[in-house]
């Protein structure tokens, strides 16, 4: 399975996001851009790619340790950023430090499940609005999303997430994720 860590925002949350991004995709040369839909908009804890069936039940069991370790934090969706000219994403406030180390721990967690990971990274909480192929100038797109605030929630769970891959060949298909399991994070308070 290709599977990753994720928090997932509320449909209060998704909401929001739709209403801010709907006025972008009329912006000029909105249509070179590949944007991510709603079903796809997650925040990336821990990418693991290809995980063999057998590694599942100690991942598992590992990322569970990881939630319950790490107590429920605020979070809201902050303004727009891009890396390069190739992404746009929107980013997020409130709780970033337990983010990050929810990030470390599911990161820890996968590698020490066997899971073969990319090179280890300083985390960034974004979640990926659009791509684009050719490089364009997003900037116009993180200027109209600069004062771009959402309604804090408390994320309270950890979420692992299989990523289907588009096996159609019908152009501008989109992958589908599927929660596979998740586990609540330590209580507040």
């Amino acid at each position: 399975m290709r599977l990753f860590a994720a928090v997932i925002p509320p449909p209060l949350a998704v909401d929001e996001l739709d209403r801010a991004v709907g006025p972008l995709r009329a912006l000029p040369d909105a249509k070179a851009l590949r944007w991510t839909g709603r079903p796809g908009w997650h925040f990336t804890l821990a990418f693991m790619g290809e995980v063999d069936d057998e590694l599942l039940p100690d991942l598992r069991a590992r990322l569970s340790r990881a939630a319950h370790r790490t107590p429920a934090f605020p979070l809201r969706l902050h303004r727009g950023g891009r890396f390069g000219n190739r992404a746009l994403w929107i980013g997020a406030a409130g709780g970033l430090e337990q983010m990050r180390l929810l990030a470390e721990r599911t990161d820890a967690a996968a590698r020490r499940a066997g899971v073969s990971m990319e090179e280890h990274r300083r985390y960034q909480a974004h979640l990926t609005i659009a791509r684009t192929r050719e490089s364009g100038d997003l900037r116009p797109y993180v200027e109209a999303l600069d004062t771009f605030e959402g309604t804090p929630w408390e994320v309270d769970q950890l979420a692992l997430v299989r990523s289907n891959l588009p096996v159609s060949g019908v152009p501008g298909e989109r992958p589908r994720y599927e929660v596979v399991d998740s586990w609540a994070l330590e209580a507040a308070g």
